[in-house]
């Protein structure tokens, strides 16, 4: 008889979205070793005799394990800034400019502890995933870098951050700032952006951008066509440099929210002319509502590009963050799972689009990101949030609580189930 396989943990009775059943899953060395419907618990003591004992268990009691959730866009860097200036800011400009005067003052230390705060509570909301933009320019250097640098490790425990840096005002019009972005990119970031609407050259700076990103062999994330203005876009300019580059598949596009005023057959045109170049479409609820259309004095418009829409003509789409607490959006506790639900509502997606809301916080934002190894599946890190419901169909609808999560086999968090105080007690 074979020898039955070894594990430190073993998950019980877990759904799956995958499985029509609760099944174990087996974890050794931080990674998946198995899945199956039942799996011994011993340990294997001819692998190491010193081991004979059991696994620990975890009965899971046929809630949904999910690989944890993706946030594929949010600013660590300047988060939590409210009670510096205030809610007085509406428009985009207003807000880029309110930022760009207070983080002069940043230091290192004070971005990682604005940082941290969002951080850690995106955690105990089940992301497990993350890539964070990185502003360098003259104004802030690499401060915020170092310090967003120093949260990716002390929290590595938790959670994989990745850093994308960007120049947020600008690059041909801001001297010195390409100077520090490749100072940033030499130092270790993980992915390039930019942010061509702020440029007094906007295709220059998409050709530097995608320049840097080839030099450096880095994914490309943009902010872009951030606006109700359908009369022009960057849309076409970022569609022609990735296939120019044979760069399909890397290249991202953040906000995007004049797709959301394009008529049908414009609509159309530019989705096909997205999927045949390969560039992904990530949407920011919060933001992209809170800033667009607001010097309407009736019917104000949504802003909000519909992401399950682009997803079903085949893009690569997510639904992230963004901002948490600033002028940029004065709203936010870094819950992917909220966020999603709040997409659903307000894009008008049916029941039957609620997987793949699901899928916009999960599956499509790691594929965004090229991780190679998410997912709960033999083989990947034992990264797994627990939602206190049994049926995958209503993760979006119900808003359930988020009960643990573990990153490489070890528990990162827990929550306990409220617990309702009768009369009797």
């Amino acid at each position: 008889m074979a020898a039955p396989p070894a594990f430190d943990l073993i998950f019980r009775n877990a759904l799956l979205r995958s499985s029509a059943a609760p099944v174990d899953i087996g974890v050794r060395n931080g990674r998946i070793a198995a899945i199956e419907p039942r799996l011994e618990p011993r340990l294997d003591p001819r692998l190491d005799p010193r081991l004979a004992c059991e696994a620990v268990e975890i009965d899971v009691a046929g809630r949904l394990a999910l690989p944890g959730f993706v946030d594929s866009h949010i600013h660590l860097d300047k988060a939590c800034l409210l009670e510096r200036c205030g809610h007085i800011h509406g428009t985009l400009g207003d807000a880029i400019r309110a930022v760009s005067a207070m983080k002069r003052d940043f230091t290192s230390e004070d971005v990682y502890a604005r940082g941290a705060k969002v951080l850690e509570r995106a955690i105990v909301h089940g992301t497990t995933r993350m890539r964070t933009h990185v502003e360098i320019d003259p104004r802030i250097g690499l401060r915020s870098f170092e310090a967003i640098k120093q949260l990716k490790r002390d929290y590595a425990w938790a959670i994989d951050l990745s850093l994308c840096v960007f120049p947020q005002e600008g690059l041909t019009n801001d001297p010195g700032a390409e100077e520090l972005l490749v100072e940033a990119l030499r130092d270790g970031a993980d992915a390039i952006g930019g942010c061509p609407y702020t440029d007094t050259d906007p295709n220059a700076h998409l050709a530097r951008i995608f320049d840097l990103a080839r030099q450096f062999d880095l994914d490309v994330d943009l902010h872009l066509d951030f606006d109700l203005d359908p009369s022009w876009s960057h849309l076409q300019e970022v569609c022609r440099q990735t296939e120019q580059r044979n760069y399909g598949g890397r290249v991202a596009i953040g906000h995007v929210t004049k797709l959301s005023a394009l008529p049908p057959e414009r609509l159309k045109a530019a989705t096909a002319q997205l999927a045949k170049a390969g560039v992904a479409v990530t949407v920011l609820p919060a933001t992209d509502l809170y800033l667009m259309g607001r010097e309407a004095t009736h019917n104000a418009p949504r802003g909000l590009t519909l992401a399950h829409k682009l997803a079903a003509d085949g893009i690569v789409c997510s639904v992230a963050t963004n901002n948490v607490l600033n002028p940029f959006t004065p709203f936010g506790d870094a819950s992917l799972l909220r966020m999603a639900n709040f997409y659903a509502n307000v894009a008008h997606a049916s029941v039957g689009d609620f997987d793949t809301c699901l899928d916009l916080v999960t599956e499509l934002p790691a594929r965004l990101m090229n991780l190679k190894d998410y997912g709960i599946s033999v083989g990947n890190p034992a990264d797994l949030v627990v939602l206190d419901i049994k049926d995958s169909r209503f993760a979006i609808a119900a808003l359930p609580d988020i009960l643990m999560g573990f990153k490489n086999g070890r528990q990162t968090f827990e929550r306990s189930p409220a617990k309702l105080l009768s009369p009797r007690h």
